[in-house]
């Protein structure tokens, strides 16, 4: 299994650090550790196979083997999704119930809450997007189903931005920025792939559609022969 380190995330420290942000961004970033092993814990009951572990400026990530498309595999993609904000659901109910300080409590729950909630919102590649993304291709095919997740994941970056322009403006909390910038990124660079992937899906297509044709030409001319 492969090991990715983003390097912005020392950017991010160092953003953290000067907002006197840091405690809470160490606490989300143990959380989010906590998170991605529910996924890999997931991944290894459903019998999917690790295939790169990447550190990011949010969380950490697990990316596993693709097996294609199978309805029992999109499936089990679904609840390898959601098995990350399940754990800090968990996380949150057990420690509701723990007798610690009181500060403490309320840290690690508003920690797991922000994670699980955040990781949820249907945009691509959050793990909502991919929930989102699995269920539609239970019904429609894997180019329809990118084309609904991006056009989804678009009008929903646009809604955050209006949103958190908001919240900044009366909260005057600049890591919602940092957090804007991140999600536009992603979202962004998801973006950039769908377009590839439309174009080379088109080309196919159209290459099939050519071969269909000639073979059609080819019938044709043999029974007139």
């Amino acid at each position: 299994m492969q090991i990715k380190v983003n390097l912005q995330i020392f950017l991010f420290i160092v953003i953290f650090a000067l907002t006197h942000q840091i405690e809470i961004y160490v606490w989300l970033m143990l959380f989010a550790f906590i998170h991605e092993l529910g996924h890999m814990l997931a991944g290894i009951i459903l019998k999917l196979k690790p295939k790169a572990l990447s550190l990011m400026p949010f969380g950490i990530s697990i990316t596993f083997e693709n097996y294609g498309y199978k309805k029992l595999i999109e499936i089990k993609k679904i609840m390898l999704a959601f098995a990350g904000p399940l754990t800090n659901f968990i996380i949150v109910i057990i420690t509701i119930f723990l007798h610690i300080n009181t500060n403490l409590k309320e840290m690690i729950i508003y920690s797991n809450l922000l994670i699980a909630f955040f990781n949820l919102i249907p945009l691509y590649p959050l793990d909502g997007g991919r929930i989102l993304k699995g269920i539609i291709r239970l019904k429609k095919s894997e180019i329809k189903a990118d084309e609904i997740t991006n056009k989804i994941s678009n009008i929903l970056i646009i809604c955050l931005t209006a949103l958190s322009s908001i919240m900044i403006l009366y909260l005057k909390n600049l890591a919602i920025v940092f957090i804007l910038i991140y999600l536009w990124s992603m979202v962004i660079k998801e973006n950039k792939r769908y377009h590839i992937k439309k174009m080379t899906y088109n080309i196919v297509q159209k290459t099939d559609k050519c071969i269909d044709n000639q073979k059609v030409k080819c019938q044709n001319k043999g029974s007139i022969i």
